[in-house]
């Protein structure tokens, strides 16, 4: 496995006034402290977590795993070995025409099925072990449990459960460490003086399809070897060709014993009512225990609440809207769950370190700008910065794409691991708006750092990324203008049958203008020529189509309202999270007018709302804007942990993403907003929008 994990400190950058002159600062403790959460019954589709963003626990209401939850990590990673005789080279490319040239793409399975297969399931992320209570050595039943009361104290990072198990008290303590990957655990209770109390520890194999990353059943198919020591033990797990070792480390008397192949069992010696140990989790090397219990609890709780103190804060008690505390609620958790899940050196897969979403656990491109261009609005930049680093040493990868395609720059896939290897499928190769992401990521660090030090950071992602740009625009000799396509499926993803003639993707044109206007200004920036190729295509760009005075999915598309009015909401994407230069505001407008009378909701994605809702922001709609957010929808369902629903998965964090953003951009603005208060909110009264530390949008 390989080691790239960074620290998750406490350090963020400083919170911004209030932009309320005079206002009083937001009370912080009591924002978060009112939408703590309070689990009462086992429900394995609510599963609390405590992490660090480069690991996540998830843990039950007996404080452990003893029931269900994960443990996983961006470093976690399993590949099976390759079909007998087989090499990834072996695999065949699929030859279309292009413009005149010949592009390869990774799209189909016929007679490589085995080996098409084996490339998209791995590497696959793994569930690193489990963490359980035994009593009196078995394992327990949810029968066994009564009066049930689990609280995740947002503030402190912390979550306390407490039950009676067999009808005696249990107070467990779960925390994670915030810069090491560590789990820590206290448990109180009179069943540890009698001993009937023990903790056991597990390790599984990989599982490509399971959605808990785990095959149970397959224990020949790795090993786990223990070294024990006073009050620790060390187990080296080898799974094929990877590694990673765990650590348990304990306080007072206990002995540890192999109860059954790749399963613990850690004994406290009784006499006491209160055990504590540590977990701690590492790709390579684990060395001495790093932090006791308490020491974890004390950093988790520093951290914790500077990170609630610092960063951007929105509070909206002061309203008359009755729908405010669930707004509320649904921006704070999302702050929780992307720090725990989402904050780590790999760009996240859809569904955190929560479980694997179903594509076995690797990462979208395109999906990255959802899981974190908010970060930045939010004064939380360093978190989201971690994971940019992958495309700087991915760029040779990108590359290679490009070039093999027949193009210049740089090309980023789309379904990937940590390694940036093409993830084969019919649909995902031929996708391009993830392609300029890497350039608002880059833009948005410039605009918190305007330094020769950041342009040089992005300058080869930026230019790569825009010169592969450039190069895949084709110039219409009938027009003399430079069209998208085709051979490209929008992001909407329902063109497949079109792909082959489909041309000028609203969207997809709106992001290429962004793009090349960017790149060519980080040119200025730095001093350089200008690049002729890239002004050329920015001057001479197809203009976004449109029909009968509103945006539609691309040019000529047929049957736009009756037939393409399903999925992403392409056309409003022309202006929601994109800046408004080249858009026709009225135009747009007229676009979220009809969108909202004719768009077929119930087959949208969770970040779908919020896109509806930057769009009807920017073009004067607030009231339409705060209802997309609030739409009664079961894609737009957020749950007793605060996870949007809205995938095919049991978590579907680009919705918690899109929310951040949008209601940020709605708070604090957006360049060109008008020049008001909470532009995105109604000013009649009905929202009171108080916020600090938030940054304008672009």
């Amino acid at each position: 496995m390989r080691k790239i994990m960074l620290l998750f400190s406490a350090l963020t950058l400083p919170s911004l006034p209030a932009t309320i002159h005079g206002a009083p600062s937001i009370d912080r403790k009591a924002l978060v402290d009112r939408h703590n959460i309070l689990f009462t019954e086992v429900n394995p589709a609510e599963i609390p977590q405590v992490g660090n963003g480069e690991i996540a626990f998830g843990i039950d209401v007996t404080g452990l795993q003893t029931f269900y939850g994960n443990t996983l990590a961006h470093w976690g990673w399993h590949s099976f070995p390759l079909p007998e005789g087989q090499e990834i080279t072996d695999f065949k490319m699929t030859e279309v025409e292009v413009h005149g040239h010949i592009a390869t793409y990774p799209v189909s399975s016929k007679d490589q099925q085995e080996l098409y297969s084996w490339l998209r399931e791995n590497p696959h992320r793994l569930n690193l072990g489990k963490l359980s209570l035994l009593l009196d050595g078995a394992e327990i039943e949810t029968n066994q449990l009564a009066d049930i009361s689990q609280e995740l104290d947002l503030w402190r990072g912390v979550i306390r459960s407490r039950y009676a198990l067999d009808g005696v008290p249990v107070e467990v303590t779960t925390v994670c460490h915030p810069q090491f990957d560590s789990l820590a655990v206290r448990v109180r209770s009179a069943l540890l003086e009698t001993s009937r109390l023990s903790v056991q520890i597990a390790f599984p194999y990989g599982h490509a399809k399971d959605r808990n990353g785990a095959d149970w059943k397959a224990t020949e198919r790795h090993a786990t070897q223990a070294a024990l020591a006073d009050h620790s033990a060390v187990f080296q797990r080898r799974l094929d060709d990877d590694t990673y070792k765990v650590m348990l480390a304990w306080e007072g008397k206990a002995s540890l014993q192999e109860t059954d192949r790749h399963v613990y069992t850690l004994e406290p010696h009784g006499g006491k009512d209160a055990f504590s140990l540590v977990c701690q989790f590492d790709p390579q090397s684990v060395g001495e225990p790093k932090a006791s219990f308490k020491q974890t609890l004390t950093a988790a709780k520093k951290h914790w609440q500077s990170f609630w103190k610092t960063g951007g804060a929105i509070d909206l008690s002061g309203s008359q809207d009755e729908r405010w505390k669930e707004l509320e609620r649904r921006v704070v958790l999302s702050q929780y769950l992307l720090a725990v899940n989402e904050a780590g050196s790999l760009p996240p897969q859809e569904s955190g370190l929560l479980n694997n979403s179903g594509w076995y656990g690797k990462f979208h491109l395109e999906m990255h700008w959802w899981h974190g261009a908010h970060y930045p609005l939010w004064g939380r930049w360093d978190l989201f910065e971690r994971s940019l680093g992958w495309y700087r040493d991915t760029l040779p990868v990108a590359k290679g794409i490009a070039r093999r395609q027949g193009y210049r720059g740089a090309r980023w896939p789309k379904m990937v691991g940590p390694d940036g290897r093409f993830g084969p499928s019919s649909v995902g190769p031929w996708l391009i708006w993830q392609q300029p992401h890497v350039i608002f990521y880059a833009e948005q660090n410039y605009r918190i750092d305007p330094s020769t030090e950041t342009l040089k950071k992005w300058q080869n992602v930026v230019f790569e990324t825009a010169n592969f740009m450039a190069s895949y625009a084709y110039r219409n000799e009938e027009t003399g203008k430079y069209d998208l396509g085709p051979w490209v499926v929008n992001a909407a993803e329902n063109n497949g049958s079109t792909k082959q003639t489909t041309i000028n993707p609203a969207f997809e044109v709106a992001y290429w203008r962004y793009g090349l206007e960017v790149a060519c200004q980080w040119r200025d920036r730095l001093g350089l020529p200008k690049e002729a190729e890239w002004q050329s295509v920015l001057r001479n760009l197809a203009p976004l189509p449109v029909e009968d005075g509103v945006y539609v999915m691309y040019e000529g598309v047929p049957d736009m309202w009756t037939r393409f009015n399903k999925s992403h909401i392409d056309p409003l994407g022309t202006g929601a999270f994109l800046p408004s230069a080249g858009i026709d505001l009225a135009t747009l407008g007229r676009t979220v007018d009809k969108v909202l009378v004719d768009w077929n909701m119930d087959s949208t994605w969770g970040w779908d709302f919020p896109w509806l809702a930057m769009a009807a922001a920017r073009v004067g709609k607030p009231r339409e804007a705060v209802n997309a957010l609030m739409s009664d929808n079961s894609k737009n369902h957020y749950s007793l942990c605060g996870i949007n629903r809205g995938g095919p998965a049991h978590a579907y964090f680009p919705g918690n993403g899109g929310l951040l953003y949008a209601a940020a951009l709605m708070a604090a603005g957006w360049d060109g907003a008008p020049d008001r208060h909470a532009p995105g909110f109604p000013d009649d009264g009905s929202w009171v929008v108080q916020h600090e530390g938030l940054l304008k949008a672009q």
